[in-house]
């Protein structure tokens, strides 16, 4: 079989695949000339066993990146034996801290069968399973104490250099929050007020709470498990925004 045919071939596998498994996904096809884009796949390739033996003899020379909205990737790749099908592992986030990771298990890939179509149900019954419980575990690893937003409540959060922090679950409320100063780390995904204008870091809490709650989104605003207020809280507190509620249990 030609080089072409091999890579139409994984291409057009990924493309059916993408189709058949749950939620949205999209495929893109990395050929050899994209080597920078590969070799970056490969270090991010979230694998100890299957797919890190094969990595090991027969380095990337083609794959597909199968990518779901919320972050989520899959890399399918050619195998280098004598049976059909192929190789699919899932791939790490983005520049999470290594602490993020630590005691998190890998979810190893897997190998697929020729069929997509039977591959997409061993993707959803098996590999997808571990991956999100992985995903889950290291982005809350990430946040640092910061409990997660949910789509009916975004969790505030004072830090001790008195900004406040919050990682909201969609784009509803994180459009609200950016258009009232808070910054998103490109990495973590958390949004952060700074705290170095008191009187503005006020204004905009005491702002957004109306407008998340117009969208039926309540705010709570706490201090991280195991950590106090920043020294200034009485000078540089403000008041909780309209309709905040200060929990009176925590959870990391």
């Amino acid at each position: 079989m030609h080089d072409h045919d091999i890579s139409e071939r994984l291409a057009s596998y990924a493309d059916v695949l993408a189709g058949e498994l749950p939620d949205t996904w999209t495929s893109t096809h990395l050929t050899g000339d994209a080597k920078d884009d590969l070799a970056e796949l490969t270090d991010r390739i979230w694998d100890l066993d299957l797919v890190a033996a094969s990595l090991a003899e027969h380095p990337l020379q083609q794959a597909a990146v199968l990518s779901r909205p919320d972050g989520a990737q899959l890399v399918l790749i050619d195998r280098h034996d004598e049976r059909d099908g192929f190789l699919l592992a899932a791939v790490a986030p983005h520049a999470l801290p290594d602490e993020a990771y630590r005691g998190v298990p890998e979810p190893n890939g897997i190998a697929l069968t020729d069929d997509p179509f039977l591959g997409a149900e061993q993707v959803a019954g098996d590999l997808l399973v571990r991956y999100d419980r992985a995903l889950a575990q290291v982005r809350h690893n990430a946040l640092d104490g910061i409990q997660p937003s949910q789509p009916d409540r975004v969790v505030l959060t004072w830090q001790p250099d008195g900004s406040v922090a919050t990682a909201p679950a969609d784009d509803r409320a994180s459009t609200i929050l950016a258009a009232h100063g808070f910054i998103q780390d490109p990495h973590s995904g958390i949004y952060r007020l700074s705290g170095d204008d008191t009187q503005a870091q006020a204004r905009a809490l005491r702002e957004i709470g109306p407008q998340l709650d117009a969208l039926g989104i309540g705010t709570a605003l706490q201090h991280p498990a195991g950590r106090h207020a920043p020294t200034s809280a009485p000078a540089s507190m403000p008041p909780a925004p309209a309709g905040t509620r200060t929990p009176t249990a925590r959870t990391r």
